[in-house]
């Protein structure tokens, strides 16, 4: 069973800059692959970015695209979402997330493992 830990989330003034983290316990982590999502009050769970096991595929919102990256560290077991740019439309809960089989997926249903959240606020 994996464990995921998240942390980084704040309060940032637009076109700042945040990185959140998303620790994982176990030992497998390294062949899962990575998700993030957000979730804004009254609104649907939204897909982020994805990333396969090793980093070869690749998925990212329209909205995000160019100003946000994910990565992973299998050394650290820990992956990591660069938020650059932040705009007021980013603010939400952000949510780690990670599946049980090396191939990226974009719907939160297809994910096995879930970060706590941590809250982003970009003010204006």
């Amino acid at each position: 069973q994996v464990q995921l830990v998240e942390s980084g989330g704040g309060l940032v003034q637009a076109g700042g800059s945040l990185r959140l983290s998303c620790e994982a316990s176990g030992r497998s982590f390294s062949s899962y692959a990575m998700g993030w999502f957000r979730q804004a009050p009254g609104k649907e769970r939204d897909i982020v970015a994805a990333v396969s096991w090793n980093g070869g595929n690749a998925y990212y919102a329209d909205s995000v695209k160019g100003r946000f990256t994910l990565s992973k560290d299998h050394a650290k077991n820990t992956a990591y979402l660069q938020m650059n740019s932040l705009k007021p439309e980013d603010t939400a809960v952000y949510y780690c997330a990670a599946r049980r089989d090396t191939s990226m997926a974009t719907m939160w249903r297809y994910y096995d493992y879930w970060g706590q959240g941590t809250k982003v606020t970009v003010s204006s």
